[in-house]
């Protein structure tokens, strides 16, 4: 557990992140995004990758606590809306990123290339803003 004894990520969105693990979403979650882009070329290594990652699923968890600063911006809800609301920048427009938030809603994400950006670097921005002061 983080010392403020906050978490960052939960178990129960990485299983419904890991739904879609043999593309990598599970993996882009807990901020391995190198294996996250090799599960998504390979379909979950086969879906052998996929199927062993259910049971380490606890165990990335517990990686990301001591990786990722909790704050007032909520990691799970930031991922949820990215993942259902990602190109038109909700979850930009969450984090207080209006302007690339509006640019994202009028650009379908930047046609799809800063959504791509997101998807590798969304734990860092959370983690970042949450270390500004408010």
């Amino acid at each position: 557990m983080h010392p403020n004894n906050h978490s960052t990520h939960s178990v129960v969105v990485g299983y419904l992140a890991w739904i879609f693990g043999f593309l990598g979403a599970h993996r882009f979650y807990y901020g391995k995004q190198l294996s996250g882009m090799i599960y998504f070329f390979t379909l979950g290594l086969l879906f052998i990758g996929w199927i062993i990652d259910f049971f380490l699923i606890p165990a990335m968890n517990n990686e990301t606590e001591g990786r990722f600063h909790p704050g007032a911006i909520d990691y799970n809800v930031t991922w949820l809306l990215f993942a259902f609301l990602g190109i038109f920048g909700i979850h930009r427009m969450y984090m207080g990123k209006w302007l690339t938030g509006l640019l994202y809603l009028l650009t379908c994400g930047l046609f799809l290339v800063g959504y791509l950006y997101d998807l590798w670097t969304l734990n860092d921005q959370v983690s970042q803003a949450n270390t500004k002061p408010h």
